[in-house]
């Protein structure tokens, strides 16, 4: 056994407590310094608790269902009941109601139902073509033009401000008379290629302003046959209407009313053509209603030829779409009267 004897007790410090010890061992003494904790013999000032100026009752019920449960306190209930609390009762969502589709107010039918059609129609080698005379009745494209919605006039007074600041007043009156300049040259390219049954003629081929139209609707033209009208007047005898039909004619068997229009930019959807779809519904109904005419159309074609030659998108109308025009040019018809 290590003995030990007590040596020296150094004045007590706080917090300290110094010893020197003397062990015996191998005839040899070894300081040792021990240090050891003590309580303290100073007085604190006590802290103040923070939480003791918390409003307990206030938040009393809190606390309450947060320490009274042994699983977590969040449910679906207790979430809503909170949501409720802080936010109020939740607003239902109500589907939005569809607007019923408008009616027009004196609906005529798409096709004539009192119309005579001959058993043999007079299929004659020239496609009719009448001649528009002097407008005695407002035309499809005033019609429309002086009822178009607010966001296609938006969209374009856009197009023409911003080409008028391209190109300035006179550049933008010259780009839009050659624009109307390669739609007539068009449509008379395609006349004379209808009439004889042949290629366009030479120098149509290589007028710089139509050549790349030409190309483009190739593919369409190998589709078309039995040619029954040219530019011809139309009207509509009920609802007094006019206008000047491009063409009438079978495409892929069916007998349509078709629409020639020429662009720089790509239009692949019929939704891209704008209000050329109720110009077509509009050209179909006058014919059907028109004396002139021993036959009836229910379908419609609208052909948009490029002019950097690129495949024209031929945009069929079966009977049903154009039924659904029909009845959106009535309601544009109408909207025009009442205006006038």
């Amino acid at each position: 056994l290590v003995t030990m004897k007590f040596l020296q007790l150094l004045p007590r410090k706080p917090g300290k407590l110094e010893m020197l010890f003397q062990i015996p061992f191998c005839q040899k003494q070894f300081p040792y310094m021990c240090l050891a904790t003590s309580t303290c013999l100073y007085s604190k000032k006590k802290k103040v608790n923070s939480y003791e100026q918390v409003d307990q009752e206030k938040y009393k019920n809190l606390v309450y269902s947060v320490t009274s449960y042994k699983t977590s306190s969040q449910t679906p209930e207790t979430i809503f009941e909170e949501d409720n609390m802080l936010y109020g009762p939740p607003d239902k969502h109500r589907p939005p109601v569809k607007a019923e589709p408008k009616t027009p107010k004196n609906w005529v039918p798409l096709i004539n139902p009192n119309k005579r059609i001959p058993l043999l129609n007079s299929d004659s080698n020239r496609p009719m073509k009448i001649a528009l005379q002097k407008p005695k009745m407002p035309s499809v494209t005033r019609i429309l033009q002086q009822t178009i919605s607010p966001q296609q006039a938006f969209y374009l007074e856009r197009w023409k401000q911003k080409m008028i600041l391209e190109l300035g007043k006179d550049g933008f009156a010259e780009y839009t008379k050659n624009l109307f300049l390669q739609g007539e040259l068009f449509h008379a390219a395609l006349e004379s290629i209808f009439l004889s049954e042949e290629m366009a003629t030479k120098e149509q081929r290589e007028d710089v302003a139509i050549s790349g139209y030409l190309s483009s609707a190739q593919h369409v033209l190998k589709d078309i046959s039995e040619v029954k009208a040219l530019e011809s007047a139309v009207q509509h005898e009920t609802l007094q209407y006019l206008g000047l039909v491009d063409c009438v004619a079978k495409y892929r068997g069916q007998l349509c009313v078709i629409d020639w229009k020429t662009s720089e930019k790509p239009k692949p959807s019929l939704k891209n053509t704008f209000d050329n779809p109720l110009q077509v519904a509009a050209y179909i109904g006058a014919i059907n209603h028109d004396a002139n005419y021993d036959f009836q159309v229910s379908c419609g074609l609208i052909v948009v030829a490029y002019k950097n030659g690129s495949p024209a998108h031929p945009h069929f109308m079966d009977p049903d779409l154009c039924s659904q025009y029909w009845n959106k040019w009535l309601l544009r018809l109408e909207e025009y009267m009442d205006r006038n």
